[in-house]
């Protein structure tokens, strides 16, 4: 069961003018640049939940795929949570290596109904499929951005926050693809196949 204390939100006024200045606080009070590389990670972070948000739009009958993207928008509150707490705060939210785990089931549990691949995908088919891809995309970017924290800071990064952005990216692979027919209505890359003939 979860800590109460990293649990209670109290959200009862949106604007504070903290930030006018150019800064925000981290979840230990710190102030940061708004342009922080930690600010920055988590920022991607919740760009990629915010794109997995609109995916579900188009995912909401399928009674597989749909719990899934919900337990992963959770999961990415906890990782922001994780990425806005440096260092070794005692009762910090982190991300673990069970919900990792649960990452790379689903992939497998996906992946098992999918047509073989012949060709790189491109991002398109069904319009969920079409989120999926961008959500994917995003998260590689907000990966990016995370491993760049790991790199300036000693304390920046848990290993399990890395793992489950990696992780994340491969699962929005092959739920676009699931998305779209198990993979039969995959748009295959063409390698050359716009050039002029000559």
């Amino acid at each position: 069961m979860a800590d109460a204390s990293l649990t209670m939100v109290m959200l009862n006024r949106i604007y504070t003018r903290t930030g006018d200045g150019g800064l925000t606080r981290l979840a230990t009070g710190a102030p940061r640049p708004k342009h922080d590389a930690r600010v920055e990670a988590y920022g991607g972070v919740d760009e990629t939940n915010a794109c997995i948000g609109l995916a579900r739009l188009h995912t909401g009958d399928d009674a597989i795929l749909d719990p899934m993207l919900a337990r992963v928008q959770n999961d990415l509150f906890d990782l922001g949570a994780d990425l806005a707490t440096p260092g070794d705060l005692a009762g910090a939210l982190r991300i673990v290596a069970s919900q990792v785990e649960r990452l790379e089931g689903e992939i497998d549990q996906l992946n098992a109904e999918l047509s073989p691949l012949t060709s790189f995908i491109l991002p398109g088919g069904s319009p969920a499929a079409a989120a999926l891809h961008l959500a994917r995309t995003v998260c590689r970017r907000a990966e990016r951005g995370v491993t760049l924290l790991a790199s300036l800071e000693a304390d920046g990064v848990s290993a399990e926050a890395l793992k489950y952005l990696n992780r994340l990216s491969d699962l929005m692979f092959v739920a676009a693809r699931w998305a779209n027919a198990r993979g039969a209505a995959d748009v295959l890359w063409t390698p050359g196949g716009t050039r002029p003939s000559t």
